[in-house]
């Protein structure tokens, strides 16, 4: 079995098991690297937190396709473990735009990525529902078409994006289901009855839960209601910008350097990095 499909295969477990798995979001290879030497055991990419390190806006654009296969290309190499990728709206409005997407993500080493249902327009945010579940079908034939189980997620992006229509969510979740996604995510669900909702809607697919903004839950508590897979978006980098722009506004502003006193020592940031 070659390396890619060894991480396939276990990706594809961690979905069925009997409790949740986080899976965090490194926005490139050293803190992929941090990651992994923790113990997590799968690792997504974060478009927001890769823009972010480029001096960019998360908005639409602000990456190509190019540049998000290669950064996920340098976090596939950077560890053993599974990678699967943020791939947007696939990086075109057709069907036929996101089978490719998810063909040329494959070859980077990914073995499972997303596709979601935002248009990245402001005015109309929201591709419509038939055309939808054409993209998410396209990207399934497409994973489907690779010599390993890729995990293919499809989002429902209405909540992320202002419209808070949480049945029409779900219709689009079960269809995405219907036409084949692995698991289903519907980023800035707002409570614990949100979530089980929707984990009982897609049921027994497996859930995606993004957490961040209001949602307080614990990953025991998460567990309990079925989630399957818990990730963290632009969190974990925006954890690590706010410190480093804390410990830039004291040396600004007060001309102290207390922060040095709450860094990683260099001998143990060295070593993580020369694994």
């Amino acid at each position: 079995m070659d390396a890619q499909t060894l991480r396939a295969e276990t990706f594809k477990a961690l979905h069925e098991r009997d409790r949740a798995f986080v899976m965090p979001n490194p926005w490139d290879a050293g803190s992929a690297k941090m990651l992994a030497s923790l113990g997590f055991e799968a690792l997504a990419t974060t478009s927001a937190g890769f823009a972010f390190s480029l001096g960019r806006p998360d908005a639409e654009g602000a990456l190509s396709l190019e540049d998000t296969l290669g950064n996920a290309g340098a976090i596939v190499q950077a560890t053993s473990l599974p990678v699967a990728a943020d791939l947007e709206n696939g990086f075109s409005d057709t069907p036929q735009g996101c089978a490719e997407t998810i063909l040329r993500a494959a070859a980077t080493g990914i073995v499972g990525g997303s596709i979601e249902d935002a248009t990245g327009i402001a005015v109309d945010p929201i591709y419509p529902f038939d055309l939808s579940v054409e993209r998410v079908e396209a990207a399934v034939a497409a994973a489907r078409s690779l010599p390993f189980p890729f995990t293919l997620t499809a989002r429902a992006e209405n909540l992320l994006h202002g419209r808070l229509d949480l049945p029409d969510t779900i219709r689009r979740l079960q269809a995405y289901a219907e036409a084949g996604a692995d698991v289903l995510y519907a980023p800035a669900l707002r409570s614990a009855e949100e979530v089980l909702a929707v984990v009982k809607a897609v049921a027994p697919k497996p859930v995606n839960i993004l957490m961040s903004g209001a949602l307080k839950l614990s990953v025991a508590q998460l567990s309990e209601m079925g989630v399957k897979r818990i990730s963290v978006g632009s969190a974990m980098a925006l954890a690590a910008y706010g410190e480093f722009f804390r410990a830039a506004q004291e040396v600004h502003e007060l001309g102290t350097f207390t922060f040095t006193g709450r860094s990683m020592p260099f001998s143990q940031a060295n070593q993580l990095f020369k694994g």
